[in-house]
């Protein structure tokens, strides 16, 4: 996750900074394994006092973010009494006084702090941290997909043996499939989205377009949740639509498929090569 990680770490405090207007924004991945993290991308600093600076969880702002999983804030960095002052010089070197501290969390672990400053003592306010908790959420959006897209990379390319092992793999490649594209319509960032979907065309590949069932979007995410087992409640839990909204999606796309059950529609989808 390193590099492509702290892209995303980086984009989002660009983000923070261009819409909150916090002069300083910074941050950092979780070191894998470690209970700790270490601030890598800085913006709007002024010295080099924060720069690879490794913050142990339950310490300052930032660690007290890890630990609780949870934002944290300060109006006044070095007087406050919610938090430990470890880190005391190195924010007192760079002028900072009020700051916030982000956690990007993802399957409920931390991995990684988003944090924002201001160099005088004063109230960041609501719409400050709802920023700056919207910037924490993009970055662990692209991080799901980026680790299910690679765990999808992975199992297409693996070398297996013929018969039950192979058919298993297979089977995880359907189930990744109809994770990323029930994912898909949660991710605001519309390049981000975009790119998850041609992502999951990869795995149905063969067909030319013209050749293909021109299923819609969501009767294909519908089919994939069902070829991966799920129940119409389950899909709909998934998807975040409601039972009678999937059953109408699945009713149209096993009309278009010339199928009577849902299993027929699943099979006729992958012969279509709309499924993988």
């Amino acid at each position: 996750m390193g590099a492509a990680g702290a892209v995303e770490i980086r984009g989002a405090l660009l983000r923070l900074r261009r819409t909150t207007g916090l002069p300083v924004a910074f941050g950092g991945l979780v070191e894998g394994g470690r209970q700790q993290m270490r601030i890598s991308e800085l913006i709007g600093t002024a010295t080099p006092a924060l720069s690879s600076l490794t913050v142990t969880s339950g310490n300052g702002l930032g660690g007290k973010a890890v630990a609780l999983a949870r934002p944290c804030a300060v109006t006044d960095y070095s007087s406050s009494r919610q938090i430990s002052h470890e880190y005391d010089t190195a924010v007192a070197t760079e002028g900072l006084r009020s700051v916030l501290a982000v956690p990007v969390v993802v399957r409920r672990r931390v991995r990684g702090v988003l944090y924002g400053a201001l160099r005088t003592p004063q109230p960041l306010g609501d719409r400050t941290l709802t920023a700056a908790v919207q910037a924490a959420r993009d970055v662990e959006q692209a991080l799901v997909v980026g680790e299910e897209v690679r765990a999808v990379l992975a199992a297409t390319r693996a070398e297996q043996a013929p018969g039950q092992a192979a058919g298993s793999a297979w089977e995880q490649v359907r189930e990744a499939h109809a994770a990323l594209r029930a994912l898909a319509p949660r991710i605001t960032d519309a390049a981000l989205r975009a790119e998850l979907l041609d992502a999951c065309e990869l795995l149905a590949p063969g067909a030319s377009p013209q050749a293909r069932v021109a299923l819609a979007p969501r009767e294909l995410d519908v089919l994939a949740c069902v070829a991966a087992g799920a129940t119409n409640a389950v899909a709909a839990e998934r998807l975040g639509l409601r039972a009678e909204t999937v059953k109408g999606y699945l009713r149209s796309a096993m009309r278009k498929l010339g199928a009577r059950t849902r299993g027929e529609a699943v099979v006729a989808a992958r012969r279509a090569r709309v499924l993988p």
